[in-house]
């Protein structure tokens, strides 16, 4: 019998996606990635870890702004390739790191990206 760990299907890189939706209302917060170990993490101490590709390091959400995230629960795909979490945001609630409750803030209007709303927290350079 697998462990539940060797039903993800990691890419060559080592790395799963993994999709943040906010619990209360179904929003999706943020795409990212995720290694063995923030994924084992993540599950173990309730608070979203992920794997940054641009510093090649663990990455716990909220460690340097606040802005965390509570894991309420995980979801893997059928291809076990991708993964949902359903999360609380906690501090101000900015899951952007340019301090939008959600990475996905620019919608497509009139021949361009447009940025919906305005930032809830300062940005941090992640």
């Amino acid at each position: 019998m697998n462990s539940w760990m060797d039903q993800v299907k990691f890419d060559d890189k080592g790395l799963v996606t993994a999709v943040a939706v906010d619990d209360r209302d179904g929003a999706v917060l943020m795409l990212a990635h995720m290694n063995a170990e923030a994924l084992r993490l993540t599950l173990e101490t309730g608070r979203m870890t992920y794997w940054s590709r641009s510093r090649k390091a663990l990455w716990v959400k909220g460690e340097s702004s606040g802005n965390t995230q509570r894991l309420v629960s995980a979801h893997l795909d059928c291809d076990g390739d991708a993964l949902v979490f359903r999360v609380v945001a906690e501090g101000l609630g900015a899951a952007c790191h340019e301090g939008y409750r959600s990475c996905f803030f620019r919608k497509f209007e009139s021949g361009g990206w447009e940025k919906q709303g305005s930032p809830i927290a300062p940005s941090n350079p992640h």
